[in-house]
């Protein structure tokens, strides 16, 4: 079956709340463990089904926002959500009460029961309404960045499509696509402070009722992270100051000699060579097509995944006038199915999402036969190992994508640098925002203005609303998910580790990986770590061991192939 054969059918709020009513009185009357197993197995199905609802409204809908039926479901769900997390709650709480208990932790693991209990601290009934808003508003968030219409050149170009234009050889096309990309969010800058500033107030408003201080223990919380805290993520901010910053910043100094740039603007960052970046050799079909190769030939695993998603459509790849921006891969549980989403522009980026997404649908599909949907999928710290462990996976395959891999293989490496301090800029900002919650408009843009002074000091804008500290109006996940960024940095420092193992003994280094994606969410982020024997980057001197390799490898590295 085809993507586009998968049905959709709005769920019917009335009928799953009495299905839960009837499986919360089983499990609460039942008479032995094995009753109660599958009074959740049965009631799971039912979950999973809600799920793929979901999922198959939010999908359609990105695919194309001016779809007005899927802009009413995803409406529906908006509402509808939190209302459905009653029941949810309901739920879990006849989990936790029920006297077969032990034998539910004994057979499904203390994981789930460790979440439940976050989910519990995270929810009442009664704050339905505030959740409400919350969903409506990182709604209008992100229907306000595809309504982007940016003229230049001549054309009408949505953000993803400004992005070749940031690569331009010619500086003075640089600078005006820039500023033609920034003028969508300086006309919109009310708007955008706005929407943030309710978030804020709301979801402080939550913090408050549900009993918390502010909204960070809250915010960690939600993400599901059971086994670090927030003093944690500070230590490991410490170290990307010290011992990551300062190759980042000599990073960019090398590349302002090979540019012939003395004065390194943030228009200029996105370029990395005289000749231009790395270009993919074709197009989408092309792309795919090489992708199906590789994976056959990478492991049998792979191979058999990717020629799943390529037979069934799964892969909505071309960036279009109505789609939604960014890229992300979701999981559709009724039809075992990961789908990828993208915006293809024609740049190196298109082959990094043919790895990167494609490793999170991996591991979905690796973790598919998890009996309840809280293992379908780790927390995200973890998911974003498997998907950024893929990007250097595929290194010894970049000639199919490339003219010159070894270009691509040199400012991919350098990116994944240079990415962790804006990541770790991101996650502070926030931490800053929500114990601070009062801030002004203006105030949360001069912090964001001092982080990044401190993380990122080689990025100077020629920008006046730029050098207002407004960058971060750029990303969504500030907005939608909070406190979900510095995820994507603490697996980049794992998918390094891998990249270093992979180098050494390729065969041990996918075996840990596959194992990896296989145990999918039943385990907290850092026993995954130990079950794939990765070092804990919260750990001192983690840090530090692998800017060692990566200094080496960029040492050795023949500079004559950067032209």
């Amino acid at each position: 079956m085809e993507f586009n054969d998968y049905k959709y059918e709005r769920p019917n709020i009335e009928e799953l709340k009495e299905k839960f009513e009837k499986a919360i009185e089983k499990i609460d009357n039942a008479e032995s463990f094995e009753e109660v197993k599958k009074v959740y197995k049965d009631i799971n199905d039912v979950r999973m089904t809600f799920s793929t609802m979901g999922s198959l409204a939010y999908i359609r809908h990105s695919v194309n926002t001016l779809d007005e039926f899927y802009d009413k479901e995803r409406e529906f769900f908006d509402e509808k959500g939190p209302v459905y997390g009653e029941y949810e709650y309901n739920l879990a709480l006849a989990l936790v009460r029920n006297k077969f208990n032990k034998e539910l932790r004994g057979y499904y693991g203390n994981l789930l029961f460790d979440q439940i209990e976050l989910s519990l601290k995270t929810f009442k009934p009664e704050l339905i309404g505030l959740f409400q808003q919350e969903n409506k508003l990182a709604s209008e968030y992100d229907k306000l960045i595809a309504s982007a219409k940016i003229e230049y050149n001549g054309k009408v170009h949505n953000l993803s499509q400004m992005g070749p234009y940031l690569q331009n050889l010619d500086r003075k096309i640089r600078k005006e696509a820039e500023t033609a990309s920034m003028s969508f969010f300086e006309e919109n800058e009310e708007k955008f402070d706005d929407i943030y500033d309710q978030l804020v107030k709301i979801r402080t408003e939550i913090a408050h009722k549900l009993g918390y201080k502010n909204f960070v223990q809250l915010g960690y919380d939600r993400m599901g992270r059971t086994d670090y805290n927030s003093e944690d993520v500070a230590n490991y901010r410490k170290q990307v100051r010290e011992d990551l910053v300062p190759i980042a910043v000599r990073l960019y100094e090398e590349k302002s000699k090979r540019l012939g740039i003395k004065d390194l603007k943030s228009y200029d960052l996105n370029l990395n060579f005289k000749s231009g970046n790395p270009m993919p050799k074709g197009n989408r079909d092309y792309l795919v097509g090489e992708a199906l190769k590789m994976y056959q030939e990478m492991s049998p695993e792979s191979g058999e995944y990717f020629k799943f998603m390529v037979d069934r459509k799964l892969l909505d790849l071309e960036t279009k006038p109505g789609k939604s921006g960014g890229g992300y891969c979701t999981y559709l549980p009724d039809y075992k199915s990961p789908f990828i989403f993208s915006n293809f522009n024609g740049t190196s980026g298109d082959v990094d999402v043919l790895t990167h997404e494609a490793g999170h649908g991996f591991q979905a599909y690796s973790s598919r036969h998890m009996e309840v949907p809280e293992y379908f999928n780790p927390t995200m710290e973890s998911a974003e190992i498997h998907s950024m462990s893929m990007e250097f996976f595929a290194w010894p395959w970049m000639e199919k994508f490339f003219d010159n891999a070894d270009k691509y293989r040199y400012s991919h490496l350098v990116g994944t640098v240079t990415f962790i301090p804006y990541g770790v800029c991101v996650d502070e900002f926030q931490h800053e925002i929500y114990e601070n919650p009062g801030m002004s408009k203006d105030e949360r843009k001069a912090l964001w203005k001092k982080i990044e002074n401190i993380y990122t000091p080689y990025k100077k804008y020629d920008n006046e609303f730029l050098n207002k500290g407004t960058y971060w109006f750029r990303q969504g996940h500030i907005f939608s998910v909070p406190f979900y960024y510095i995820d994507y940095t603490l697996a980049q420092i794992c998918a390094h580790q891998y990249w270093i193992k992979d180098q050494k003994d390729h065969v041990s280094a996918w075996n840990s990986y596959y194992k990896l994606c296989t145990l999918g969410g039943s385990k907290s982020f850092t026993n995954l770590l130990k079950e794939a024997e990765l070092d804990n980057p919260f750990n001192n001197g983690s840090i530090k061991k692998v800017t060692k390799e990566i200094n080496k490898w960029l040492d050795n590295f023949d500079q004559s192939k950067l032209v």
